[in-house]
């Protein structure tokens, strides 16, 4: 291995192309460069052996009598590592990276991914938790899991479950709030990546045009719950997020008023690819999951108001 220090690679691709392909030009039409370079890398190349490798003739480079052992070796090489780059770009069946928003992924797949490798013991998860829309052309992902309207280019979108909101507060919060405008008394914590406002649940509420009073911001909606749980106030949340605090009695829904935002939780994959056994697998598992938790969600105690 201590050879390929002594002469660059770049310089026995030249080499190797020129012999095979019989000319410059064919060479750096293959190698995406000018047949100028290619030039200059079979001389240092050359240079690098301490030999000749083409003798310089009216009709191009012609290989000088001797070569033909390193040329036939330099092809097996070539045709080697052309081998070893298509291995490596082959797909791994066993591994399904996700890319989903930070708050999806750990208010709701992480607590239940055991269920998820308890089902599919051949498959290894890797989430890439973020808030920044994977490019499905470029990055390496199998499926991605995305809050929106489903318009995003280069992905075909399937709605999972239309988001809808409302207020959630803690328990000792919510002792004074009998009517919709009693909120307005509270202090209000703010999702600052929220792609809603309050004045969705407002209006739906009869109470458009009057505002909240906010107290703090925060930069993710995990964030958000955890201060409305530690009782700093309320905030709109939707039922994924919530569903857990709520069913552990550690935030309650003031009323049952939920007013749609018109988005949706969506699974995407690249637009027109075929799904792998994969993916179609995390997909259904991932359908019952959802059917699971919304039935949990219907199973809830009545809101606080309604008690």
């Amino acid at each position: 291995m201590q050879n390929l220090n002594r002469v660059h690679l770049n310089g026995l691709r030249a080499l190797e192309s020129v012999a095979r392909l019989g000319s410059l030009q064919a060479a750096a039409e293959e190698l995406g460069v000018t047949i100028g370079a290619v030039s200059q890398q079979v001389i240092k190349a050359e240079a690098q052996l301490g030999r000749p490798v083409f003798a310089r003739t009216p009709k191009g480079l012609v290989p000088v009598e001797g070569t033909g052992p390193l040329i036939a070796r330099l092809a097996e090489g070539f045709q080697a590592l052309s081998e070893a780059v298509a291995i490596g770009r082959q797909p791994d069946d066993t591994l399904l990276t996700v890319t989903v928003a930070p708050v999806f992924a750990s208010r709701f797949i992480l607590p239940r991914i055991d269920r998820f490798t308890a089902r599919h013991p051949e498959l290894r998860l890797r989430l890439d938790a973020t808030a920044r829309l994977a490019d499905f052309s470029r990055d390496a992902v199998d499926v991605g899991i995305r809050i929106g309207r489903g318009e995003w280019p280069g992905v075909d979108a399937q709605l999972l479950l239309p988001q809808t909101v409302f207020p959630v507060c803690a328990p000792s919060l919510a002792r004074g709030v009998k009517t919709p405008a009693d909120l307005l008394k509270l202090p209000v914590l703010l999702d600052g990546q929220a792609m809603f406002s309050w004045d969705v649940w407002l209006e739906e509420a009869g109470l458009a045009g009057r505002k909240v009073k906010p107290r703090h911001v925060f930069s993710e909606a995990s964030l958000c719950l955890e201060a409305a749980i530690a009782g700093q106030g309320v905030m709109l949340a939707w039922r994924l997020l919530a569903l857990s605090a709520i069913r552990q009695k550690c935030l309650v829904r003031p009323f049952a008023l939920e007013a749609s935002t018109g988005m949706g939780h969506y699974l995407v994959t690249r637009t027109g690819a075929r799904r792998p056994a994969k993916v179609k697998m995390f997909a259904a598992w991932l359908r019952a999951e959802l059917d699971e938790a919304m039935a949990d969600w219907a199973a809830l105690d009545a809101p606080a108001s309604d008690r």
